[in-house]
C-alpha cells in the first residue's frame, strides 16, 4: 500500500522534479511537463508509453487502469491502496526519463553508480 504522501515524495525525487497546479489538481512535472497528476488522494495518474500502460493493467487490475485521454492511451491510473510502491517508483521513473533532459538524466543515473 501506498498513501499520498509517499507517491509524492517518490514523484519529487528525480533531478528537477517539482509540483505545480494542473486544472485544480497536483501535477508533477520536469522540464514544465508533466509526467504525473493526482486527480484525487487515493489515486495518481502517471503519463507511460501505451505498452507499459497495456502490460502493467492487465497484469495487475486492481492496481491499474488504462488512462484514455480521448482516444490516445496516455499512462495509468494507479490506485495507491492497492499498488505495489516498487512498481509505481518504476512507472512515476519511466515516465519522468521521458521528458527529462539528457543532463537530468545523467545526473540522475550517477546516484546509482
Amino acid at each position: 500500500m501506498l498513501t499520498l504522501a509517499d507517491a509524492r515524495r517518490l514523484a519529487l525525487s528525480f533531478p528537477g522534479a517539482t509540483e505545480e497546479p494542473h486544472h485544480g489538481m497536483p501535477s508533477f512535472r520536469v522540464r514544465g511537463k508533466i509526467f504525473a497528476t493526482v486527480p484525487d488522494d487515493g489515486h495518481i495518474r502517471v503519463m507511460v508509453d501505451a505498452d507499459v500502460a497495456t502490460a502493467v493493467a492487465a497484469a495487475e487490475p486492481d492496481a491499474f487502469e488504462e488512462l484514455r485521454w480521448g482516444a490516445k492511451l496516455a499512462g495509468v491510473t494507479v490506485d495507491l491502496a492497492h499498488a505495489d510502491p516498487g512498481a509505481v517508483g518504476e512507472l512515476l521513473e519511466q515516465a519522468w526519463r521521458q521528458r527529462a533532459t539528457r543532463k537530468l538524466i545523467a545526473e540522475y543515473d550517477a546516484r546509482d553508480a
